[in-house]
């Protein structure tokens, strides 16, 4: 019966794939994606085809972008944490735990933000909120494609939380319990991450490498997952040319997407699926313009054919970073996946 309903819930996502309203003028210029970043007096978007919502760069606590956010009450953070020993400047963690320490090692939530592999920070993961119900909360910033093609983004995340995990006495973490979580590119990031745990060839060298890299609950709102399949999946109202030269897919694998499908396996969440890769839920809404729908689809029905458990949720009318996905009922379904995943049995 469970199967039956996550097939229903599939078939229901693809019938809205399918759907092709009214098209949206594409960003093609590095002008025009200058522009509307708002402002910004460095904008790594420049040159690309990317445009960002410009609310969501300048506000307090937007997904990966805008000023520092206030901390809710009883929580405190530690910032620009290093998890490579004399590594980039962006390789650093924020960790946003309770004022008042635990008796018992937190279940530790990882977040990893957006911005298209090339832009962004940790500052304001939207999960802190997390800390106030029973969790620790990592949030990880990662080189950009400007600084280094795929697969450095993936050896950062990895690192990140090898170090975590080496460090769970000192910060009160409970290491078999780490969820990953992640919005647009971190979401293909953190989808990664779930379906490639201690894949040797993808884990890099970087700090800790004695200690695993995987995680016990994926959380993944709107990330892409094959990147070759991207431009064909696009409605007319896409706001990207995927495949373009200068697109954030192309921009990562260092050449256009179509020339580079050796290396896009490799970043592929699909790629290392197996039986043994965590739960995952995953959220997509049904007026993407950035990431297609159809992307989160083969996702859920790669890990439901390995015998994985997902819940999918297709959010209608949400278009990319829409604000549906931080309302009361959405941070009350991932409080609630978190807290069946990673939670002890008292």
């Amino acid at each position: 019966m469970k199967k039956t309903c996550l097939i229903l819930i599939l078939f229901t996502a693809l019938a809205a794939a399918a759907q092709t309203p009214a098209p949206a003028q594409p960003i093609t210029s590095a002008r025009d994606a200058a522009n509307i970043g708002g402002g910004q007096p460095a904008n790594p978007l420049a040159g690309t085809n990317t445009t960002v919502n410009p609310a969501r760069r300048n506000i307090p606590g937007a997904f990966g972008f805008g000023r520092q956010a206030p901390l809710p009450a009883g929580v405190k953070a530690e910032r620009n944490i290093p998890y490579v020993e004399n590594g980039h400047p962006n390789q650093v963690l924020d960790l946003f735990l309770p004022e008042q320490p635990s008796d018992k090692p937190l279940p530790l939530m990882i977040w990893i933000h957006g911005g298209a592999w090339l832009a962004g920070n940790q500052a304001n993961p939207p999960v802190v909120y997390l800390v106030n119900k029973g969790f620790a909360v990592a949030s990880i910033q990662h080189r950009f494609s400007s600084d280094a093609i795929w697969p450095a983004q993936a050896y950062d995340c990895k690192a990140a939380i090898r170090f975590l995990r080496a460090n769970a006495a000192k910060y009160n973490f409970d290491p078999d319990h780490f969820g990953v979580g992640a919005d647009s590119s971190g979401g293909h990031l953190a989808a990664f991450v779930g379906t490639s745990g201690d894949v040797k060839e993808m884990e890099g060298d970087l700090g800790n490498t004695n200690v695993s890299s995987r995680v016990q609950a994926v959380v993944d709102w709107f990330g892409p997952t094959d990147l070759t399949l991207m431009g064909q999946q696009s409605s007319p109202r896409s706001m990207l040319r995927h495949d373009a030269p200068n697109s954030p897919e192309s921009l990562l694998l260092g050449g256009p997407v179509q020339e580079k499908c050796a290396l896009a396996r490799t970043a592929n969440p699909l790629t290392y699926v197996d039986k043994n890769d965590p739960p995952f839920l995953i959220m997509h809404g049904d007026h993407d313009q950035l990431v297609p729908l159809g992307q989160s689809v083969i996702l859920a029905k790669a890990l439901i054919d390995a015998g994985v458990e997902v819940t999918m949720k297709t959010i209608p009318g949400a278009a990319h970073e829409g604000p549906q996905f931080r309302t009361a009922e959405s941070q009350r379904l991932i409080e609630e996946f978190l807290s069946r995943k990673l939670k002890t049995v008292k």
